[in-house]
């Protein structure tokens, strides 16, 4: 009997557990890209697949690139489940691009100690420049794109306007006071206490959210997601272009090596996917690929190594250009810039330097490689006898007389007969 009362009771303990609410958790901390995009993008959807009752997005973003951003408030605007945006922990941010996401979400929250702001938006990519017409129009967008945000989402659109205006930042506190974000709340456990009860808009109509004591399904990034986001980090595509170039540098300079030219092309398809994701200035790319024609050069054409100098140059100039975003997060790191031009200008010196002296340095084979070579006659020479030279005898012919066992030089070669005189 005591045996039934006990799994009754665990039989009904465990029915009551999975009553509770379930909300997926992800992290974003890094700028916004593409793969960050598509990330975000497929875990809203597999929270809906699972049946999660909504999925919390703990946020800390510098910003990122506008088609991205789009992607995702896209997204947001119209969820198949409710999606809470938290900027979380205190000291994190949500700027430029995740301005928009945040005021795009279900529920726009904050943690004590972090901001928001600063969205205006920046011209990127090639030369970097507006005209000042170009420039009117893009910020307009940008702002008609915020206040249609906030307007949707029933936030304030005035301010939505100013931090695309005039850059404007503002505490979780204030965001909160003018309802720029529905809660604040120091940790995920307060932030579901919160908004247990509140009343938010799908598409599928006016929903009451159930979060107190939810069940919290932590999920991580997948193999395929993290290779994507780290790939998508610029100073992994730098690393991945300088390699490529310098391996199949390698393998053109000497035919047959093989491996420089296998890992070469891996790292530059690599390269030029993760360029895709990026702000890139191909001014920089045909700069870095010039250095590389340069180095070329110099084993070609005697310059007293001005070649290589101008080569060292572009190199420098193109990884400066390479990237250009106002967020660091988007730019190449000179921590890995400088390191990776001095190693790599080492490396193709040293190559160019060994390709000029192996053309200049004396022939090895053929006629040109036997005159010079000493050896010993083995016979006495008078008019012709046999020597042995570079580990092999050879017939020979001198027009002075050499007796066996004397030292002798070769002067030269017709067909497979020295000619040689005393050493």
């Amino acid at each position: 009997m005591v045996l039934i009362t006990i799994a009754l009771l665990t039989g009904v303990t465990q029915s009551l557990g999975q009553e509770r609410p379930v909300f997926d958790v992800i992290t974003v901390d890094a700028a916004i890209t593409p793969a960050i995009a598509a990330y975000i993008i497929k875990s809203v959807e597999n929270a809906h697949t699972d049946g999660s009752d909504g999925i919390i997005i703990l946020l800390d973003t510098p910003g990122g690139l506008d088609l991205a951003m789009r992607d995702i408030v896209k997204e947001l605007l119209a969820p198949p489940i409710p999606v809470i945006v938290f900027v979380y922990p205190s000291g994190a941010r949500a700027a430029s691009a995740g301005v928009m996401i945040t005021m795009a979400a279900t529920v726009a929250a904050m943690a004590p100690s972090t901001n928001i702001g600063a969205a205006h938006p920046v011209a990127i990519g090639l030369g970097g420049k507006m005209d000042e017409t170009m420039a009117e129009k893009v910020e307009n967008d940008a702002i008609a794109y915020a206040r249609g945000i906030a307007e949707k989402t029933g936030r304030n659109a005035d301010w939505a306007e100013e931090a695309v205006k005039k850059s404007v930042s503002i505490t979780a506190r204030e965001a909160l006071k003018i309802n720029v974000i529905d809660v604040m709340a120091e940790d995920v456990e307060q932030l579901l206490s919160k908004i247990d009860g509140m009343t938010v808009s799908l598409p599928s109509g006016r929903v009451t959210l159930k979060s107190k004591d939810a069940v919290l399904q932590v999920k991580k990034m997948g193999i395929r997601e993290k290779v994507l986001t780290t790939l998508s980090n610029p100073n992994i595509a730098y690393l991945l272009l300088m390699i490529g170039l310098a391996g199949l540098y390698f393998e053109f300079s000497h035919p047959g090596a093989i491996l420089p030219g296998v890992v070469g092309g891996i790292s530059l398809i690599l390269a030029f996917f993760a360029m895709q994701t990026l702000p890139v200035n191909y001014a920089g790319v045909l700069l870095i690929i010039f250095a590389i024609i340069l180095f070329i050069a110099e084993i070609k054409i005697v310059s007293h190594g001005m070649l290589s100098v101008a080569g060292i140059i572009s190199i420098v100039l193109g990884s400066l250009m390479l990237f250009e975003s106002p967020i660091p997060d988007l730019r190449v790191s000179f921590n890995v810039m400088i390191p990776t031009i001095i190693v790599i200008s080492l490396f193709f010196i040293a190559v160019v330097s060994l390709a000029v002296k192996a053309q200049m340095g004396r022939p090895r084979t053929g006629v040109d490689g036997m005159v010079g070579e000493r050896g010993k006659a083995i016979t006495d020479i008078h008019g012709e006898g046999k020597v042995f030279v570079k580990g092999e005898h050879w017939n020979a012919w001198s027009s002075e007389p050499i007796e066996a066992g004397d030292t002798v030089e070769v002067v030269g070669m017709k067909g497979l007969k020295i000619e040689v005189k005393k050493g």
